[in-house]
Order: C-alpha cells, then sequence, then structure tokens
C-alpha cells in the first residue's frame, strides 16, 4: 500500500475501508475455513486501502490479547479465501489484495498512559505552576482598572451634566411654545 506521505486517505478509500472491514470481520465470524489454523477469535481494527483500491492492509488483533504471530500466518494462508468471501460481499470493480499486519495501537496506547503515571510525569505535574502566582506586572493591572473605574466615573458625571442640560432644553421648549400660543391667540 503506496501512498503520497502526508497525504491522507480519500473519501473513497475511508468507505471503501469500512466496507472490507465489515465483510472480513462477518466472514471471520462465521468461521467456516476448516481447519486453517485460526483456533482464537480476531477483531479487525483497521483496514486501509491503496489509492488505487487493489491492495489493501487489514490490522488485526487476537481477541483477549496475547501474541498476533499465528493468527497471522492464519490469516495468511485464509487469504485468497477471504478474498472470495469478500467478492461475494462486497460489489467492486477489483477485489483488492489481502495483506494483514498487527494492530500496535492498542501497545502503544497502553505505553503513553504508562508514561502519563509514571512518578516522573506525576511529580512534574504536582510542582506548582510558576504562572499561576501572577506576573510582576499585575500591580500596574490594578492601576489600570483603577484609572478605568475613575475614567467611568467621570463619564457618569458628564451624564448627570446632560440630564440637567436636556431639563434646560425642556424648559426652554415650553416658554416658546407659551410665547406663540400667545401670538395666535391674540
Amino acid at each position: 500500500m503506496t501512498r503520497a506521505r502526508g497525504k491522507p486517505p480519500s473519501q473513497r478509500q475511508l468507505r471503501v475501508g469500512e466496507e472490507i472491514r465489515h465483510a472480513l470481520a462477518w466472514a471471520l465470524e462465521r468461521g467456516d475455513f476448516g481447519n486453517a489454523g485460526l483456533d482464537r477469535p480476531v477483531t479487525v481494527t483497521e483496514v486501509r486501502v491503496s489509492p488505487d483500491l487493489r491492495n489493501c492492509t487489514a490490522f488485526i488483533t487476537p481477541l483477549g490479547g496475547g501474541d498476533p504471530k499465528p493468527a497471522l500466518q492464519a490469516l495468511k494462508r485464509l487469504a485468497p479465501h477471504l478474498r472470495h468471501e469478500l467478492a461475494r460481499q462486497v460489489r467492486m470493480k477489483y477485489v483488492p489484495n489481502l495483506f494483514f499486519q498487527p494492530d500496535e495501537s492498542f501497545d502503544e496506547a497502553q505505553h503513553i498512559n504508562l508514561l502519563l503515571h509514571s512518578p516522573q510525569v506525576v511529580r512534574d505535574l504536582d510542582r506548582p505552576d510558576p504562572y499561576e502566582e501572577g506576573f510582576a506586572d499585575e500591580d500596574d493591572e490594578d492601576e489600570d482598572e483603577d484609572l478605568d473605574a475613575g475614567a467611568q466615573a467621570a463619564d457618569d458625571d458628564d451624564l448627570d451634566e446632560d440630564e440637567d442640560l436636556d431639563d434646560e432644553d425642556d424648559e426652554d421648549d415650553g416658554a416658546a411654545r407659551r410665547d406663540s400660543g400667545d401670538r395666535h391667540g391674540a
């Protein structure tokens, strides 16, 4: 399975890979291959398909863990039979060649989990964060907040003066109406 480095699989590759994974899982669940040496159940965790859809790699893990080598050898012997089952289950122009690899993602996840719970990492996580205590410039921020509060109070005083001016304008408007009423009434 070759594809350009760094290029993610296309939507079609992902869909075909899922269909193949389901078909393989169904064929392995039925288990009508006779005595092929596949004595333990196997989980198909992922299927990656090449861009031309002619080759696919199925990642497997034995159910319950353990050594995947005997299962890989049995699946390699069963590949032609599984390919025939795949041709019956999935409608494709070309039935891809099957390759099997052990799925190491569970082992890798367990390794990362062990690293995260190691005493060295726990010790580092328990240390106080120097940035939580604050920066030296935080006192300046408090002064800025005080200045902002003073500016807000000054703005409030300006609003009160504007309201007083509006009241005076209303009184002037009333006097103007009375004066105009005297002209019309006379």
